[in-house]
């Protein structure tokens, strides 16, 4: 989907340029409750990745668990589904329990073994939308692997699979849907044979003794049971696609939904109001847009102009970024020196240094990666991250697919988040929020950005107030981008451009 047809489909209602498809969502969402509902004194934005659905699915050890969970994925086909697996939160063992286990005289399948606290504490930050990280175990070691995780940020749909992932309450008060898989007991045996000699290097023995140790009493002590707390059961043998499928349509909804709430969330930051005030980028003192002067004014006209070779373009295009950065860190943190000597050893009593190692820059891809070079020359031993986010082709919904964000990110007192250009705002609003929930303090960000369309602006200050700094090179306002020679406002070209991508 281009930029251009992301603003139609984010433009409020009332716009007439929404498609058949659109109408459609708009007369589902008309129709609805008050879940939908909202308090317009009290702006804050709701990320799309908050409150992710989360599937728990349980059954007997080899009943197909694994199977049914990887069906689910592949026929919702949602982006940033996420399987875990409760076999991962297996506890560490002492060095006289891992002697045990290797003798095939651990019982792994009691719920004991099994960190359902570390496990509830991961599913739960994913519930809130903060990052977690999910341990990793090795079936050949019998232990965890020391120093690694598996970091997991942003999902929309969470996967939680294991003999045990329908028995804790804790867990089960976080799921939005609870399935058991079911199995005779002598097909899971069979099942588990095959997986344990074959891929986790077991001899035949150690297994059958350890069925009839810890998994088949186990399972009937523990596993069986949890069916009660199952909102569905699927069969594992025989044909379940039905039984999924109805599963999985179910799953579409809630997720039709949730993306429909996020499109109104993104329409009402357009039109919030505070008491009888509305909240715009005009009323914040904290939105600076450049003055055009005659040299703005004449690098603005370069930049748009069809004609200019992409050389020249990318001169002035640096030069813009010079200009905006010098901006931007007029207020960078200063400490006193109590004297200063200078060349010609004079002495200067109290002079002022930047403390530019509290100073760092977060680039959204690829737009942002536009002002590194002028970052570079400003700064030089700047500490950058980037952060790549791109919005769903039919929703309209920012995705976040890398996060590649300095240490201790939140110790830094001025941020400059570096963008080329807002038009919808959701990038933008995405960025942000992922920077906060890294610790990053508002009041420590400061956005700048070459272009910026005031449905945009009024989004970013309507979800995080006027705390953030944003200093902006050319505001476009809405009535001006219904002229037809504005229309380039609301196309990406300057990174398209600058880089020599189509």
């Amino acid at each position: 989907m281009s930029s251009t047809a992301v603003e139609e489909y984010l433009s409020p209602p009332s716009s007439p340029n929404r498609t058949n498809h659109q109408k459609k969502r708009k007369t589902r969402r008309s129709s609805g409750n008050s879940m939908m509902s909202y308090d317009r004194r009290n702006p804050k934005y709701v990320p799309p990745w908050t409150t992710p659905y989360i599937i728990g699915v349980g059954g007997p050890s080899g009943s197909g668990k694994t199977s049914v969970a990887s069906k689910i994925v592949s026929m919702i086909n949602v982006p940033w589904t996420v399987l875990i697996s409760l076999d991962n939160f297996y506890k560490p063992l002492t060095a006289e329990e891992s002697e045990r286990a290797f003798k095939s005289e651990y019982d792994f399948d009691e719920p004991a073994a099994i960190d359902l606290d570390l496990a509830y504490k991961c599913i739960s930050s994913l519930k809130e939308g903060k990052k977690t990280d999910i341990p990793i175990y090795s079936f050949v070691n019998h232990n965890r692997v020391p120093g690694k995780t598996i970091p997991i940020y942003g999902a929309s749909v969470v996967i939680l699979e294991g003999i045990y992932g329908l028995y804790d309450e804790k867990l089960l008060n976080l799921m939005d849907i609870k399935i058991y898989v079911d199995a005779d007991l002598d097909v899971c045996l069979a099942r588990r044979l095959s997986r344990d000699i074959v891929s986790r290097g077991r001899d035949l023995h150690g297994c059958i003794d350890q069925w009839e140790r810890f998994v088949k009493p186990n399972a009937v002590k523990y596993v069986k049971p949890t069916m009660k707390n199952a909102d569905a059961i699927i069969p594992s043998m025989g044909e379940n696609t039905i039984a999924v499928t109805l599963l999985v349509d179910h799953i579409k909804s809630r997720l039709d939904l949730k993306s429909e709430k996020h499109i109104m969330e993104l329409n009402r930051l357009c039109e919030i109001s505070s008491g009888h005030k509305y909240i715009t980028f005009a009323s914040n003192p904290k939105v600076i847009e450049l003055e055009q002067t005659h040299q703005v004014k004449a690098i603005l006209t370069m930049i748009v102009d069809k004609d200019c070779d992409r050389d020249s373009f990318v001169f002035f295009v640096d030069r813009f970024a010079m200009i905006l950065l010098s901006k931007a860190l007029d207020n960078v943190p200063v400490h006193k020196q109590e004297s200063l000597t200078t060349a010609s050893n004079y002495h200067i009593q109290n002079a002022l240094r930047c403390n530019f190692d509290r100073i760092t820059s977060v680039s959204l891809i690829r737009s942002g990666d536009c002002f590194m070079k002028s970052v570079r020359k400003t700064i030089p031993n700047i500490t950058i991250g980037k952060l790549l986010i791109q919005s769903d082709s039919l929703t309209g919904e920012p995705q976040l697919h890398g996060e590649f964000l300095p240490k201790d990110i939140a110790k830094f007192q001025n941020l400059l988040v570096l963008q080329g250009q807002v038009i919808t705002g959701t990038s933008t609003l995405m960025a942000i929020q992922v920077l906060l929930d890294y610790g990053v303090k508002l009041e420590h960000m400061t956005l700048v950005v070459f272009l910026a369309t005031e449905i945009g602006l009024k989004r970013i200050i309507n979800a995080f107030g006027n705390k953030i700094a944003i200093i902006v090179g050319k505001i476009i306002m809405n009535q001006d981008m219904k002229e037809s020679h504005m229309k380039w406002a609301s196309s990406r070209f300057i990174d398209t451009k600058y880089f020599g991508c189509k």
